[in-house]
């Protein structure tokens, strides 16, 4: 997707929003169950220089690497929302600030390229793609 286009029906792209909104809001709570529940049973999560499949896979990634921060600040920001029929593709922009246990800051701004699928009417993450734009330490 190389630019920015939200197209298909309004209540699928909001309820892809929500979706979006929902992973934050489990990332802020550090809500393991609340955060999983947004993946597809066969979600693919891509990360630099890792691909984690199937939900148990993500979800134990996901808490090893929320270990390390007593706080994790997610803000996301849908880019594009296509929406064709039962699937649909995403550009979400991140922005990250992670207060990390063993002290310091962490700022991260970045990308995710997202494919999602609708099962039993709930739009869910089949595969999330994340790059990371901007890295800064303090």
């Amino acid at each position: 997707m190389s630019e920015a286009v939200f197209s298909g029906p309004v209540e699928d792209r909001l309820a892809i929003r929500e979706r979006i909104e929902a992973y934050s809001d489990a990332v802020f709570r550090h809500d393991a169950e609340a955060w999983i529940a947004c993946w597809a049973e066969d979600g693919v999560w891509r990360l630099p220089g890792i691909d984690v499949a199937g939900r148990p896979q993500i979800k134990a990634a996901w808490q090893g690497a929320m270990g390390a921060f007593t706080l994790a600040g997610f803000f996301a920001t849908p880019g594009s929302i296509v929406v064709s029929g039962d699937r649909a593709k995403a550009r979400v922009y991140t922005q990250e600030i992670l207060i990390l246990a063993a002290g310091g800051v962490r700022k991260i701004v970045g990308a995710y390229e997202d494919e999602l699928v609708r099962i039993d009417g709930a739009w869910l993450f089949a595969s999330r793609a994340y790059n990371v734009l901007h890295d800064e330490k303090a």
